[in-house]
């Protein structure tokens, strides 16, 4: 049984570094480029924004509204059979969504 070893995710200043020597940028500027996109999605996601945007090749980004959940009394308990529960309410909320774009999936195979 050969057993495929889980790797850590590369931390932040290891992207820096491999974007900087990639692209001859320093690492400064690299950073501020990435800030800049952070603040550019949080735009594009908050609420005066449209909730969506697309990183092309990369992933879509949008907002979903979930709408609220009634409060539910006597609702079989799932993890005790023969067990009732009240579910309590949800308030309506809104959810970040991340869909990868056909070219991220190609990368994968």
């Amino acid at each position: 049984m050969a057993a495929v070893a889980k790797s850590k995710s590369i931390s932040k200043s290891e992207i820096l570094k491999s974007l900087s020597d990639s692209t001859g940028l320093s690492k400064k500027q690299v950073t501020s480029v990435i800030d800049a996109l952070a603040a550019l999605i949080g735009k594009n996601i908050g609420k005066k924004g449209p909730g969506v945007l697309a990183l092309p090749g990369l992933v879509k980004i949008k907002v979903v509204q979930k709408p609220a959940q009634p409060a539910k009394k006597g609702v079989p308990n799932p993890f005790r059979p023969g067990e009732l529960m009240d579910v309590p309410a949800k308030p309506a909320s809104r959810k970040v969504k991340v869909l990868p774009l056909k070219a991220l999936k190609d990368m994968v195979k």
